[in-house]
């Protein structure tokens, strides 16, 4: 059976607030706890109006607490901003109190502006060129690993615990591929949004892949878009949101909250507009369950994919969750 995830990013919905959409979060991933989802991400932007939080960690901490059995995780912490002995302290402390239950998804892109990228690393010299090390500085502090000669080879991560959250190496690109490949870590990569080839990319992750402490063999997923209704006109009204939200953050200008329907079905769009919107409509799933579903297998069969994740920005919160059941029980997930 494919197992399903999820990845939020609380985007704060046109007429709500982030106190609000936090509390969508935490709903959303009881209900995804219960539905049988195997995992249930949040990811890491900065600066942002239309976004409820920036700090995964801090959010996965009050997600476990709130859950029984899904895995949490981030999707992902961006590196380049900091320490990989602090990130390894956190992730082992989430790990000690949720043992089992843990992901820590890393990125090296800056989730942000330029000026929220200085803020993050003021002070501090980073590139991300040092991402591959930091990754492995990573991995040799969750797993007591180390080599002899390691600049901080005496260093211990606390606390000192049995088992150890699992690393995934997140990205857009076939670069990012690679990278996942060479340090033998799972992979995922996000096909709703980068502008490389997910099959592509995942083909190269596994001819590249190198055993290592963390997996003997490659473990891949695809993020993919999802827009689920009981009927298909349904879907494609709901997905006008995404539409207008993408169209937006393709020119570089964000809007301050997630669009409604309402808003996106007004909004005054161009030729040219209509244009970009078609071409990234390739990106994203809308339709019913069996369509969904259909198209998901489709993909699995080019991705070869181990797992994938869905992200449904949808601005009405009773039909996002709504989106979920209906791929749940389509693909018969058990909670």
């Amino acid at each position: 059976m494919l197992k399903l995830g999820i990845l939020d990013q609380s985007q704060i919905g046109e007429g709500r607030n982030a106190a609000q959409t936090l509390v969508e979060t935490t709903e959303l991933a009881q209900e995804a706890d219960k539905l049988g989802y195997t995992r249930y991400w949040v990811s890491e932007h900065h600066a942002s109006e239309a976004l409820a939080h920036s700090s995964p960690e801090v959010l996965i901490a009050h997600l476990a607490a709130k859950t029984n059995r899904i895995r949490l995780g981030s999707g992902g912490i961006m590196m380049p901003h900091y320490s990989a002995y602090k990130v390894a302290e956190n992730f082992r402390l989430l790990e000690a109190l949720h043992p089992g239950r843990i992901d820590v998804g890393l990125g090296r892109a800056p989730g942000g502006m330029p000026i929220s990228t200085r803020a993050l690393q003021e002070g501090k010299y980073t590139s991300v060129d040092q991402y591959p090390q930091q990754v492995a500085d990573l991995t040799g502090y969750l797993y007591d690993s180390l080599p002899a000669n390691h600049r901080f080879a005496a260093l211990h991560a606390s606390p000192i615990i049995p088992t150890a959250p699992e690393i995934w190496l997140l990205g857009s690109s076939y670069d990012s591929a690679s990278i996942a490949a060479k340090q033998g870590a799972a992979f995922g990569f996000a096909q709703f949004f980068g502008n490389a080839d997910c099959e592509q990319a995942l083909q190269i992750y596994r001819e590249e892949f190198k055993p290592s402490i963390l997996n003997d063999k490659p473990h891949s997923l695809a993020a993919v878009l999802v827009v689920c209704a009981d009927t298909e006109e349904e879907a494609n009204r709901l997905a006008t949101s995404t539409d207008l939200f993408f169209l937006s953050l393709g020119r570089g200008a964000l809007l301050p909250s997630f669009p409604s329907v309402e808003t996106a079905m007004n909004y005054p769009y161009t030729e040219a507009d209509l244009a970009l919107i078609r071409g990234r409509q390739h990106k994203r799933i809308v339709g019913t369950p069996q369509q969904v579903k259909a198209e998901i297998l489709k993909l699995n069969e080019a991705y070869k994919a181990d797992e994938f994740m869905v992200v449904s920005p949808i601005h009405d919160v009773d039909a996002r969750i709504h989106s979920y059941r209906l791929l749940a029980k389509a693909f018969e997930l058990q909670g």
